[in-house]
């Protein structure tokens, strides 16, 4: 062989060569390039899944001081039904100052819960009666045609703490 082949053969080896370290670097290149890409893939799903996380603890803090007005509220109903009662018998008395008082206190009360989201389920005699809305506690001989299927009579109030109805309102139908 000729030196000039010789040559023209080293050329090219190095050519390879140079060729090879290249396609190396370009492959370190892609692989460096991939593994930035699944941090960021990673990265983004745990700051989404922080993100949701943070939403639900949130929403759950929120619904846990609900419940617990809830339960107060619950509680309380039974105390507002005896107030009313009380209230009745007072007025059939001649003591005006005695209910005075009571009216006070009363109101004192309700305007408290109020104020805490407690509302009173309003219901009227001759309404149609809705099984979404009212809890029916017996059916009885409609005192004229107009009351049959609908309320004759209100037993027991019923209560809403903002949206949710936390005591249905019991009714007696007509039948």
């Amino acid at each position: 062989m000729s030196k000039k082949e010789d040559l023209q053969d080293d050329k090219e080896i190095n050519e390879q060569e140079v060729k090879q370290e290249e396609t190396q670097e370009i492959s370190k290149e892609e692989k460096l390039t991939n593994e930035l890409a699944q941090e960021k893939d990673k990265f983004l799903r745990l700051f989404a899944e922080f993100e949701n996380y943070k939403r639900r603890t949130a929403k759950e803090r929120i619904e846990l001081f609900k419940t617990a007005n809830e339960e107060l509220m619950t509680v309380l109903l039974p105390i507002l039904d005896d107030f009313d009662r009380g209230l009745n018998e007072i007025k059939k008395t001649d003591d005006k100052e005695l209910l005075k008082g009571m009216e006070l206190i009363n109101s004192k009360l309700r305007n408290i819960l109020t104020q805490k989201g407690l509302t009173a389920v309003e219901v009227e005699q001759g309404e149609v009666f809705d099984v979404e809305l009212h809890e029916a506690i017996t059916q009885i001989p409609a005192p004229s045609e107009d009351l049959k299927g609908k309320i004759v009579d209100v037993v027991e109030r019923g209560y809403k703490l903002g949206d949710k109805i936390i005591r249905y309102p019991k009714v007696v139908i007509g039948q």
